[in-house]
């Protein structure tokens, strides 16, 4: 009877494991032994990689805010109350790019919601 190997699933796997490991350095990326402990350790990684993302954008909004509002002489959380209180249903990701791409905008805005929030 003749010999019955797994060659193919094993070589299967094995090409699985090194596509996925595509883009690692060093000898992480064509050593199946390095390359399959990277996959494993990079896949239980990215779960908790896309919620730190999440953060990672929201304190990075906060702090080019932060430097907008100074600019216009207010301090960041006294400018979120003043807006809150305004009414504005802009969110920090849209008022950080108006901040950057719109300074004499959002320096409008800013001095809108302070009048707003001096008459009332």
């Amino acid at each position: 009877m003749t010999r019955a190997t797994s060659a193919v699933a094993s070589r299967r796997r094995r090409k699985r494991i090194l596509k996925q490991a595509k883009g690692f350095w060093g000898d992480r990326k064509n050593h199946i032994r390095l390359a399959s402990e990277a996959v494993v350790r990079a896949m239980s990684e990215n779960y908790r990689h896309r919620k730190q993302k999440k953060r990672d954008f929201r304190s990075l909004w906060i702090t080019r805010l932060s430097v907008a509002t100074k600019l216009v002489g207010v301090s960041y959380s006294v400018f979120m109350n003043q807006l809150k209180e305004s009414g504005c249903q802009l969110n920090r990701k849209m008022l950080s790019e108006m901040a950057i791409h719109d300074p004499q905008g959002f320096h409008l805005l800013a001095e809108q919601v302070q009048a707003k929030s001096a008459s009332s």
